[in-house]
C-alpha cells in the first residue's frame, strides 16, 4: 500500500467541498465525523482510513475511489477498472449473460493494450464461448472482432428467447 499524501488529499477534499457549496460543518455532520477532525484531514494533519473517506464521499457525491486515488490508497489505473466493471454489472438493462460478454470483452482489450487485470474474469476472456482463443485473434482480424462478433451472437441469443 502506497503511502497517504495528506497534504494534496486535504487540499482536494477542500476544493470539492467549496465545489459542493459546504461549509466544513455541513460536510462533517453530512460524513458523521467532526469538525475539528475534518478540519485537521483538510490541513493535511490526519491520515483519515479508507472508512472515513468513504463517509466524505458519499456526504460530497463522489466516488470513493477517487478520494482513495488522492490518499495514495487506490492506484489510478486500478480504479479506472473498478469503476468500469462496476457501472457494467450495475446496468439494470443488460442481462446477466451481456455483463458477462461485455466484461470479456473489455477484459480482451486490456490484454491486447498490455494492461493486465488480476480480477476474476481475466481466466474467462482466454477462451471464447465456441472455445476459441479468444485473447489471439489471428492476424488478419481487426483488433476486437472477435469479441464483437460474441457480443453479436450473444445479442442474436437474446433477442431469439
Amino acid at each position: 500500500m502506497a503511502s497517504l499524501n495528506v497534504g494534496n488529499l486535504g487540499e482536494y477534499l477542500r476544493e470539492q467541498r467549496r465545489t459542493a457549496q459546504l461549509s466544513l460543518r455541513q460536510l462533517a455532520d453530512a460524513a458523521g465525523v467532526s469538525n475539528p477532525y475534518l478540519s485537521q484531514i483538510e490541513r493535511g494533519l490526519r491520515k483519515p482510513s479508507a472508512d472515513i473517506l468513504q463517509q466524505l464521499a458519499k456526504a460530497l457525491r463522489i466516488s470513493a475511489e477517487t478520494l482513495y486515488v488522492q490518499a495514495g490508497i487506490l492506484d489510478e489505473r486500478e480504479r479506472d477498472e473498478l469503476e468500469t466493471r462496476a457501472v457494467i454489472l450495475a446496468d439494470p438493462s443488460i442481462s446477466e449473460r451481456q455483463k458477462q460478454v461485455l466484461l470479456q470483452i473489455y477484459e480482451s482489450f486490456r490484454k491486447e493494450n498490455g494492461l493486465e487485470a488480476d480480477g476474476p474474469l481475466t481466466a474467462a476472456t482466454d477462451t471464447a464461448a465456441d472455445g476459441s482463443d479468444a485473447a489471439h485473434p489471428s492476424q488478419h482480424e481487426a483488433p476486437g472482432a472477435r469479441e464483437a462478433d460474441q457480443a453479436h451472437k450473444a445479442h442474436d441469443e437474446h433477442e431469439q428467447n
